[in-house]
């Protein structure tokens, strides 16, 4: 199965009649995705594309049901409170996808949803996709687009880029390879589920046989996968793509989670050691699908 979501999932749209959630509220429905409500305060009553609009969570909550994941597209200063309601309203995921969230307010919601056993993507992600299940968020942009890019299959994504999340897909699309989960991170340097965590999941999930992550200066996420496979807490085939090769320390490149200060956090470091764990370190995305032609021969094509 599909880590993260799949066609069962209860879905929650958080802002749902400002533009962009209704936009993408549209998307997520035209895919397939289960979304049983919405909410905007002062807007309840209404509907957008046949969804329920409420006026809080808990409202939600109490005139459809449990709700499993919310997707959260509201203006950054409102991700927190948008946040804490959907946890204390028994939401088990939160896909925040704003940018400029303010880092003391994603440690508020990290502290409160670990006080509470739930999880969140982002800030600052495209969401996530599992193909022919569900799309959480904007990746792909319309239906359409998304059934063409992404094919269900086993091979798992997971990137620091929303950018290279698609690239990556679409590739492997293009040579064959369906994709079990495709899940942009977040580009902010703290974030929910960060790459190793996801790793960590996809190492648990039966439909997933291989992994591609595409990484890039700052922070330690890329450290941690390699650790993780040195404690063999991830078996799986991994391959990687580091971007950020030509930037120099104290550069900031992309967004702000990849910025590098002296040797932390960079290219050089990272690829290190990636390689020293055993990972199958490409140069180019376009270098993927070929990696994993020959991962998958080598597994004598399972």
């Amino acid at each position: 199965m599909a880590i993260l979501a799949d066609g069962r999932s209860r879905v929650c749209i958080q802002g749902i009649t400002g533009r962009e959630g209704m936009v993408r509220t549209r998307l997520m429905k035209d895919y397939g995705t289960n979304v049983v409500a919405g909410v905007t305060p002062g807007k309840g009553g209404v509907e957008v594309y046949g969804v329920p609009v409420f006026d809080s969570m808990e409202e939600a909550v109490e005139k459809t049901g449990q709700i499993d994941i919310s997707v959260v597209f509201v203006p950054a200063h409102l991700v927190k409170s948008a946040a804490l309601e959907a946890i204390a309203a028994g939401v088990n995921l939160l896909v925040l996808v704003p940018d400029r969230v303010p880092i003391f307010d994603v440690l508020e919601i990290s502290n409160f949803a670990k006080e509470k056993s739930a999880r969140f993507v982002g800030p600052n992600t495209l969401g996530l996709v599992s193909p022919g299940k569900a799309v959480l968020g904007m990746i792909g942009g319309r239906a359409e687009r998304a059934r063409e890019w992404f094919r269900p299959g086993d091979i798992g994504v997971s990137s620091r880029s929303g950018g290279m999340t698609s690239a990556i897909a679409y590739y492997l699309t293009e040579a064959g390879f369906g994709q079990s989960t495709i899940i942009h991170v977040g580009g902010d340097a703290v974030v929910g589920l960060s790459s190793p965590e996801v790793m960590e999941l996809f190492e648990q999930d039966n439909q997933t046989k291989m992994v591609v992550m595409f990484g890039e200066i700052g922070t330690t996420q890329e450290e941690r996968v390699a650790a993780l496979i040195e404690q063999k807490n991830f078996t799986k085939p991994l391959i990687a793509f580091v971007g950020g090769r030509a930037a120099k320390s104290g550069t900031r490149f992309s967004h702000a989670g990849a910025i590098v200060e002296g040797s932390r956090g960079s290219y050089e470091s990272k690829v290190k050691r990636l390689k020293e764990a055993g990972v199958h370190v490409v140069d180019s995305v376009s270098d993927i699908p070929e990696m994993a032609k020959e991962i998958r021969n080598s597994l004598g094509g399972q």
